[in-house]
């Protein structure tokens, strides 16, 4: 694999193969996170495009106090950012779940557990997860795969764009918060209400919760 220093060489060099690679590399995330600023697929494809032809004309200047792949995310969320003021609904990135990601209500439904003055267990699960009753391969069956991918889908973009690049595409967490611009504290507090509502969907689907008395 070709290292981070020889690959801006090469694209300093206008490389196109090595350009052509890495547009293929990157372009499905850049989309991704470009959907969660502006209204509509189509616009963010013009995101895209427009954040290559900055990446291109800004290669020379770029001095490597980051990653390459966290400059290109950052030029695409600053892109990404001016277009959605165009459309009136540019909001910060970690208020895009719908709230303050730290003021949100619990991950999981308040009703899964027992209320404060319960007589004998106050604030304990009242229906509480359980071992899935699928043999192991049903996890990484296209079906089930199915489920985690459309309970990704459904959530809102912010908690959406970090659970695809931390658990879908492998992100370290402060790439994450480089390219997006947000805090770790944002970034895990987003990633933990996502990923809690993708196990939600997951036990609805296998009906993996069980009365704990």
């Amino acid at each position: 694999m070709i290292s981070e220093t020889r690959l801006i060489e090469s694209l300093k060099a206008a490389d196109e193969r090595e350009f052509a690679s890495l547009v293929d590399e990157l372009s499905s995330s850049l989309l991704r996170v470009a959907r969660a600023y502006v209204g509509s697929s189509a616009v963010a494809e013009e995101v895209v495009q427009e954040t290559w032809l900055a990446v291109i004309k800004g290669l020379d200047r770029f001095e490597g106090r980051s990653s390459l792949k966290t400059w290109i995310f950052s030029i695409l969320t600053n892109t990404a950012k001016t277009r959605g003021q165009r459309e009136r609904r540019s909001v910060p990135f970690s208020s895009l779940n719908g709230g303050d990601p730290e003021r949100e209500s619990g991950a999981v439904d308040a009703d899964r557990f027992f209320p404060p003055d319960h007589s004998r267990y106050p604030g304990h699960w009242s229906l509480g997860p359980t071992a899935w009753k699928t043999p192991e391969e049903g996890l990484v069956s296209g079906e089930t795969r199915r489920v985690i991918l459309d309970a990704i889908e459904q959530l809102p973009p912010a908690q959406r764009t970090v659970v695809t690049l931390r658990d879908v595409e492998g992100w370290p967490a402060e790439e994450i918060c480089g390219a997006l611009d947000v805090s770790d504290g944002n970034q895990r507090v987003l990633l933990h209400r996502g990923r809690a509502k993708v196990r939600t969907a997951l036990e609805r689907y296998f009906d993996a919760v069980e009365e704990t008395v």
